[in-house]
């Protein structure tokens, strides 16, 4: 509980400096890939990953931080994060981080991924992750006018379908690796360390 706290205490902390709200990008803008790390990285982790997915919160939790100390921060790895939501409710919560400006978005994925018990479970979790985005910066205005982006809702969820036709994703987190190499489902730190050591070397 404390540690998802601190994480919406963190992004209220690191937005409220700036009153300004920054408008939503355009849907064309939204949909480009997210890229965490430097993005000239020499090997390159595709995620495939559902907002919805309890395992994709404990690869986001437990797993990522420490691909991010020892081979994203090193200037190794990049990340790239690719939605594909499973359910209505992961799309909505998908919508909302990809409206938020592009340089916010990781900072909303950890604060959705840390309090996904909470909001997903809630009588009416569209008002919950409207709260969440609040905190971010995002108003209720923006954010229903994202809700109502067709290009932004379909552009989405092509992503998904594209991913399944064409890199036969069917199931949440899904990884792509250095182009070719899989890991799919909860897997352990170590597996990825393994597989990026390999590449490294």
């Amino acid at each position: 509980m404390t540690r998802i706290l601190a994480s919406v205490a963190g992004l209220a902390a690191m937005f409220i400096v700036s009153l300004a709200q920054a408008a939503p990008p355009t849907a064309e803008e939204a949909l480009k890939d997210r890229v965490l790390g430097d993005p000239n990285a020499p090997i390159e982790i595709i995620e495939y990953s559902s907002l919805t997915c309890p395992h994709c919160r404990s690869f986001h939790i437990d797993i990522l931080p420490e691909i991010k100390k020892n081979y994203i921060d090193t200037g190794k790895v990049k990340l790239v994060y690719r939605d594909f939501p499973f359910d209505q409710l992961g799309l909505v919560a998908a919508v909302m981080a990809r409206c938020a400006p592009p340089s916010r978005y990781f900072q909303f994925l950890d604060v959705l991924f840390q309090n996904q018990e909470k909001w997903t479970t809630e009588s009416d979790p569209l008002a919950a992750l409207t709260r969440i985005g609040k905190l971010g910066g995002l108003s209720q205005e923006d954010f229903n006018a994202c809700l109502n982006d067709k290009a932004l809702v379909d552009g989405l969820l092509q992503v998904r379908l594209t991913a399944n036709k064409q890199s036969d994703i069917k199931s949440t987190p899904s990884f792509i690796i250095d182009g070719d190499k899989r890991i799919v489902g909860a897997q352990s730190y170590e597996v990825f360390d393994e597989l990026l050591k390999k590449l490294i070397d």
